[in-house]
């Protein structure tokens, strides 16, 4: 390292490039692009001399600041790697923020990510200039509308960035009553119910916001029940997570007509988002954007903001793929200053010729080869990770057994009632219920503590599956019955 570089690697280098990154973010996502690729090299200079395993990382592909004259030729660092190695660009005592992430591969090998304070500035103004542009872009400054959130709140699971992130969603855009609907006994469905006939009653908007399955689970349950909502004009629908063309047991297309049959919510009110934990910026449809644009025709797409860039990338040949063809996405993201700039995922994605690109799915691998037709593992903006998906199973299980068994069967649509959950209700025993409601708030403790006890995640899993046989037990002696 020169002298030059060395006096450079400190607190002024790293203020200076946050200070133009926030810049570049924000000036919106209509800005200007010209500076990205300059910026990029920058930043990488930065990371490379003040983050170790990255700095290996690179050199063991033989690359160097000096050595790049392009953005695109900055090494994209895989998500699998963060599990192994603490991957922070600062002085980690610092942080004042600790995301736990967690894939498939090493399902028993966690990740954190470390953000001090600039860079949590980072991730928080990036994406609520993206919330804003993409899921509210019909607002203007200062307006806001409850917000009906199917996750856990930041209290409830501090280290789970779907839960940070959508606290600041409630702070910037919600109102008062905005509310998180997964509590420690799941998913509040009288409170939801509740909330979308006062939202009908009053003709007042919602924004509802949540794992895709679990909207599934809760359309289809409305649908056995006979039950349907119809949401003000203006209400709209988030959903991230899903499957290879398949959201649970239905199709995309199919989800778009029962969130508009069961809610009233048009297909362009609907947006999906896109988003991983060890990088900053999520992604949403263009569809509400280009809706309320006066773009109706416009092909549903994720755009990259003017301070990242998306590639589709063939892992085989070492080479960019052009728009229409399938391959792993990767992406280089200015907020990822604390972290590394270039992200390769193992999810299957593919570009538009318009610079916009889609997820296909988790990329399925075959004898060591990345295959074109993606594996059914979910993927999507909550993390395609191990609290996720434990979590998710926890949602989904918690509106079955709610709506299934806790919703009156003779209830009419219109004015649906929760039956009492005491032992009569249920026709269960004392002791059944008590083991019952005791395993759910067991599970979403354990998936808070899995952050710092690798073991938990498995008592997390025992107190999900103690539930769902408790519940099974119930259903058998209903059909008994």
């Amino acid at each position: 390292m020169s002298d030059s570089t060395s006096l450079r690697c400190g607190d002024e280098w790293r203020s200076d490039l946050a200070e133009r990154v926030l810049a570049l973010v924000d000036a919106g996502v209509e800005g200007s692009t010209d500076s990205f690729d300059a910026l990029a090299l920058e930043v990488f200079a930065y990371q490379y001399w003040n983050n170790e395993p990255y700095r290996h990382f690179c050199e063991a592909a033989g690359v160097s600041p000096d050595a790049i004259e392009r953005w695109s030729e900055i090494p994209a660092y895989p998500t699998d790697a963060f599990k192994s190695e603490i991957v922070a660009s600062f002085e980690t005592e610092k942080a004042v923020q600790a995301i736990m992430t967690s894939g498939t591969t090493r399902p028993n090998q966690r990740g954190r990510i470390f953000r001090d304070a600039t860079g949590q500035k980072l991730v928080f103004t990036g994406n609520r200039v993206m919330t804003g542009s993409y899921l509210f872009p019909d607002f203007e400054e200062g307006r806001r509308c409850r917000i009906l959130l199917m996750t856990p709140s930041s209290e409830l699971a501090p280290t789970m960035g779907m839960a940070i992130g959508m606290e600041q969603t409630r702070q910037h855009f919600g109102t008062d009553d905005s509310i998180f609907l997964v509590k420690r006994s799941g998913v509040d469905v009288k409170e939801l119910v509740k909330a979308l006939r006062d939202s009908e009653s009053s003709g007042v908007p919602v924004a509802l916001i949540g794992a895709t399955s679990a909207y599934v689970y809760f359309f289809n349950a409305c649908r056995e029940k006979k039950m349907k909502f119809s949401l003000p004009a203006d209400s709209r629908v988030c959903d991230g997570g899903g499957y290879r063309g398949r959201f649970g047991v239905v199709t995309r297309e199919d989800y778009y007509r029962l969130a508009e049959d069961i809610l009233g919510v048009p297909e362009h009110h609907c947006v999906n988002t896109l988003g991983l934990g060890e990088s900053a910026t999520n992604y949403f449809d263009s569809s509400l954007r280009d809706h309320v644009q006066g773009r109706p025709g416009a092909r549903r797409r994720k755009v990259s903001p003017p301070w990242t860039s998306t590639e589709v990338f063939d892992i085989e040949t070492r080479k960019v793929l052009p728009p229409g063809e399938v391959g792993l996405l990767r992406h280089y993201d200015l907020c990822n200053l604390p972290t590394v700039i270039g992200v390769q995922t193992d999810n299957l994605g593919i570009m538009y010729d318009d610079g916009g690109f889609d997820i296909i799915g988790r990329a399925k691998v075959v004898e060591g080869k990345v295959q074109e037709l993606p594996s059914e593992a979910t993927v999507g903006s909550m993390g395609d990770t191990r609290t996720f998906r434990l979590l998710e199973a926890y949602v989904n299980f918690s509106i079955d057994f709610k709506m299934g068994r806790a919703l009156s069967s003779d209830a009419k649509s219109d004015d649906v009632e929760l039956r009492r959950s005491d032992d009569a209700a249920h026709g269960v025993s004392a002791d059944e219920v008590a083991h019952i409601t005791a395993s759910c708030p067991i599970a979403v403790e354990e998936m808070v503590a899995a952050a710092d006890d690798p073991e938990a995640a498995v008592r997390a899993d025992a107190a999900i599956e103690a539930f769902q046989a408790a519940a099974d037990d119930e259903d058998h002696r209903g059909s008994e019955g």
